[in-house]
């Protein structure tokens, strides 16, 4: 129901409340009836702002009757290839906790047929939620073409090698994807759509829509009939089954459904009086769902949103694991409970609202992505708000709150300024990481909770001369968060060392350098180094020359610069490229015509800035790159990671511009991306008939990597990208998009993509061994989706006189090939015993239940494929309650399905007879007897936890 055309707001005013009001209206005249709702973002909205008591009654009973059926039962039908792993589970934990705990109702199944393509991590994750069929509609084209012929349309489809039992039976829709045909010889384009289309803002008073198909009367309804089951026998040659499916309704349909049941009711049953005439007999199938056309999609349109809708859900994580640690640890606390709920729950509904598959993805309107926007942001600063009174507030009613604590050091009488600051660590690992402010003095030392020096680095930022960047070296357990001081100081350091363990770095500026003077390079190369790395860059064209890796003395060949796609805009001189996808009018050009470099050597981090220029006389930099190399002499810094943040925008019109990263690597453009962040996926280089180019493009959720037999090059994303390997050695991302056309239906719906925002995305670079590599890089695509949370909790103000020390915080850590997928407490209140639950609903005691606020939903994953690695590859047996009890004493744990609403032990899904058994896996213990739980690799396990 949500579509990239109209916001919420206009959607349910329109037509979205209607539909569940008409239909419900409907259904309850006449029991052979049947409807299947998908998304529950609207059900919800419907739910609690505009059904009356009696319509919830009815509902209630057409679920009992199996006439309403929910299938997925997300709060969206998510994109599949730019969401992130841990959204998508979000996004279907919250509707499906609405849905259990309102009817008692667990969907079985899936109704994923407008995603813009098909993801093996779905199979999964459907899987583990407690599917038992999958259906799917948008794949490649040929592909499909293909299956069709040779009538496997239906198949057993593994997702992973890793986890071959996670497996489900996927039905593929046919060449007439989910719609009901609409061409019609005797009536017009509507087709089966009798109440017509409809309209925005408003509908019309009198509840007649334009362009309403003929009705079944008697004069047609033969004419319908044998166009209905000419259609069904078309489709029945393409599968294997005599049960072909034949789905009724389409984009924004049933709005008014008393028309559209009227017409359906007398059709069926004439083709059912005369089925052995016409040798099909039907049976209702009724949804309402958008559609938009499927082509060469592209993974890069509004990078900001992408970009700010995984901020949201970093932040949302963070937000659920500290106030769920307050829960348990101060469960009378002064925060409270059902403010702090709120403030998670309208956050939740954000992030899981933008993973649909016209949210995420780039393809809406401008209004619908200022919409995705605005609520995330909205949710974001509620979030901030909690995070604040969870840290200020007192714990305890009697005691002082974290930040009446001042650090204890000898200098107390200065009356310097000086600012706190709250770090956090969102993962169940022990960090020790570099964290940055922005600050406006040109000195500071800063100071840990018990008042110990910490190094730290400060220097001019590159945006501006009078602020400045504070570099800080943390230290942090799992789930813990530490106060730390920063003092400020305008005069330079004295040889007495009064600015502690600061080091204040300086920049060394070269001379822009055209790109018409690269006649001779590679002679004058000015090395950058750290434990790891040796980086060469070259003072002749002020760009990356070679990465040494020094662990195993290999060089690197490299070169990273700016390159762009130049897309046709006018739809009479061949094919545009807009929102939904990628036709380069031809191969890509270099994007700049100068650049310039400047170095800050450091002792915390050495930062190499690279500006690139249209012309050597251009004024602003069209594009940046932005590389921080840690030093790590005698620190637990990790040395492999190069964090490299751009800048590119307002873009040309009808450009497309890449990162193109040129290495000397062999990987014969053979590229390996990630599934939703959860495994990866080889993409060999093929050559196709048309838009090759466009079709070696692939999502990167998380990570991205080309190798040879020695070396690996990994990028990790903070955002989605498109990401290719269009030649030997290469990997390009497309970072950003500005694209007009004049295609009328973009023009109508203001899709043409004109996109004049500045992007500023971030990657990491690891480079190594094929070994070294597989074991870091994992955790360091979990790292940098999850960075640590800093807070200022104050601005610089002369320091307090008293002094008193913050209390410990207990830690969280896990092994190192295991990751805190989830830690919180969602607040839905219904028995773990299902018949008990169904029970109470029966006797309408849960229809408004309070929140459960002591039940913790915690998922652990193993990051590792099987066979990936010869250590952390191997299953890992944990006790959950030693690792939880700093925390609380567990009282008990239940093993429950992904998404929460099933026991593990209870859950039976439907199994398949296949060629290709699945491979045996290690025995699996459940937690509901014993907290001691092993866990396979690529595992989600998902739990009930309860603390005394």
């Amino acid at each position: 129901m949500l579509d990239g055309f109209t916001t919420v707001q206009e959607s349910m005013h329109a037509y979205a409340a209607n539909v569940y009001s008409s239909v419900t209206e409907e259904l309850s005249k006449a029991k052979d009836r049947r409807f299947i709702a998908v998304e529950q973002e609207f059900f919800r909205l419907w739910w609690d702002t505009v059904a009356t008591d009696s319509q919830k009654k009815q509902v209630r009973q057409l679920v009992k009757n199996g006439q309403l059926e929910f299938i997925i039962g997300g709060q969206v039908m998510h994109d599949e290839a730019v969401t992130d792993l841990n959204d998508q589970i979000l996004q279907m934990t919250e509707g499906h906790g609405f849905l259990y705990e309102t009817f008692g109702v667990r969907p079985e199944f899936s109704w994923h047929v407008d995603p813009f393509g098909a993801s093996a991590t779905t199979p999964v994750l459907f899987s583990l939620t407690g599917f038992n069929a999958h259906l799917i509609s948008r794949i490649d084209y040929d592909l499909k073409d293909a299956m069709q012929k040779d009538k496997k349309l239906q198949f057993v489809w593994r997702g992973s090698l890793s986890l071959q039992k996670q497996e489900i039976f996927t039905h593929t829709m046919d060449q007439y994807s989910y719609c009901t045909p609409s061409n019609l010889p005797f009536s017009n384009s509507s087709g089966f759509y009798w109440n017509g289309v409809a309209l925005f803002p408003d509908p019309p008073k009198d509840g007649v829509y334009p362009n309403m198909s003929l009705p079944v009367t008697k004069e047609t309804i033969h004419a319908y009939a044998l166009t209905m089951v000419d259609n069904i026998r078309q489709r029945a040659a393409w599968f294997r089954t005599n049960h072909v499916l034949w789905p009724w309704g389409c984009d924004k349909q049933f709005y008014n459904s008393s028309v559209q049941f009227r017409n359906m009711d007398p059709l069926m049953s004439y083709i059912n009086q005369k089925s052995k005439d016409f040798g099909v007999t039907v049976q209702l199938f009724a949804l309402f769902y958008r559609v938009t056309s499927s082509l060469d999609w592209i993974y890069a349109s509004r990078n900001v949103l992408k970009g700010v809708a995984r901020q949201a859900s970093s932040k949302l994580h963070a937000a659920e694991t500290i106030f769920t640690q307050y829960r348990i640890s101060f469960p009378d606390g002064p925060v409270a409970k059902d403010w702090a709920l709120d403030k998670l729950k309208a956050l939740r509904w954000a992030v899981s609202e933008v993973q649909h598959h016209d949210g995420i993805t780039g393809t809406e309107s401008p209004k619908v992505a200022d919409m995705y926007m605005q609520h995330l942001t909205q949710a974001m600063m509620g979030a901030d708000e909690l995070l604040a009174a969870l840290f200020l507030l007192p714990h305890k009613l009697n005691s002082p709150s974290l930040f009446s604590a001042d650090y204890q050091g000898k200098d107390r009488v200065r009356e310097a300024p000086e600012q706190h600051i709250i770090v956090y660590n969102p993962l169940a690992w022990n960090i020790t990481t570099i964290i940055n402010i922005t600050v406006n003095f040109s000195m500071a030392s800063v100071f840990d909770d018990s008042g110990k020096p910490v190094p730290a680095q400060i220097q001019t930022t590159a945006q501006s001369n009078v602020t400045f960047d504070l570099f800080i070296m943390v230290e942090l357990g799992g789930l813990q968060h530490r106060k730390y001081v920063v003092k400020f100081s305008e005069k330079p350091c004295s040889a007495s060392g009064d600015c502690g363990l600061t080091y204040k770095a300086k920049r060394v500026l070269f001379d822009r350098k055209s790109t018409r003077d690269w006649t001779r390079t590679g002679r004058r190369l000015l090395p950058v180094l750290n434990e790891c790395y040796k980086l060469m860059f070259d003072q002749d064209t002020n760009l990356l020359h070679s990465i040494t890796y020094l662990q195993d003395k290999r060089r690197v060949r490299m070169k990273q610069d700016f390159w762009e796609y130049h897309a046709n805009g006018d739809v009479k001189s061949g094919p545009i490229s807009d929102n939904y996808i990628f036709t380069a009018s031809d191969a890509a050009t270099q994007a700049y015509g100068a650049v310039e470099m400047e170095i800050i050597p450091g002792k915390i981090i050495t930062e190499i800035r690279q500006y690139f220029y249209k012309n050597t006389t251009a004024t602003d930099f069209s594009f940046s790159i932005t590389t921080r190399v840690p030093e790590c002499y005698k620190t637990k810094v990790q040395c492999h990671r190069l964090e490299q943040t751009y800048s590119l925008g307002p873009l040309q019109i009808n450009s497309e511009v890449v990162l193109r990263t040129t290495t000397s690597l062999s990987n014969n453009k053979t590229l390996y991306t990630d599934d939703n962040g959860f495994q990866m996926m080889k993409r060999t280089y093929r050559e196709f008939d048309n838009n090759t180019l466009a079709r070696n493009y692939y999502p990167m959720v998380r990570a991205a990597f080309i190798e040879d037999d020695q070396s690996r090059l990994v990028l990790i994303s903070d955002r989605a990208h498109g990401v290719s390997s269009q030649g030997s050695g290469q990997i390009e991302v497309m970072l950003h998009r500005r694209l007009w056309n004049n295609l009328p239906w973009n023009l109508g719906y203001n899709l043409t993509l004109n996109d004049s925002s500045v992007v500023r995305p971030r990657l990491w670079m690891i480079l190594g061994s094929l070994n070294v590599t597989t074991e870091v890089y994992h955790r360091e695509a979990i790292e940098m989706q999850h960075r640590p949370v800093i807070m200022a909790i104050d601005q610089p103000k002369k320091p307090l006189k008293q002094t008193r020390r913050g209390f410990p915080v207990p830690t969280v850590v896990l092994p190192p090939n295991l990751h805190l997928l989830s830690f919180s407490v969602p607040g839905w209140n219904y028995s773990s015993k299902h018949a008990a639950h169904v029970k109470q609903l029966e006797k309408g005691k849960r229809h408004d239940a309070d929140p459960d606020y002591d039940r913790v939903l915690m998922r652990i994953m193993h990051l590792y494929e099987e066979g990936e690695h010869p250590e952390l590859s191997k299953a890992v047996t944990v006790n959950i309650k030693e690792v939880l009890k700093g925390l609380g004493e567990v009282r008990a744990l239940e093993e429950r399905s992904l998404t929460g609403t099933w026991d593990i032990n209870t859950l039976q899904r439907w199994k398949w007879k296949t060629t290709d058994p699945p491979q045996a896996q290690n025995k699996r213990s459940y937690a509901n007897e014993t907290t001691t739980v092993t866990i396979s690799p690529k595992e989600i396990r998902t739990f009930f936890v309860y603390f005394k």
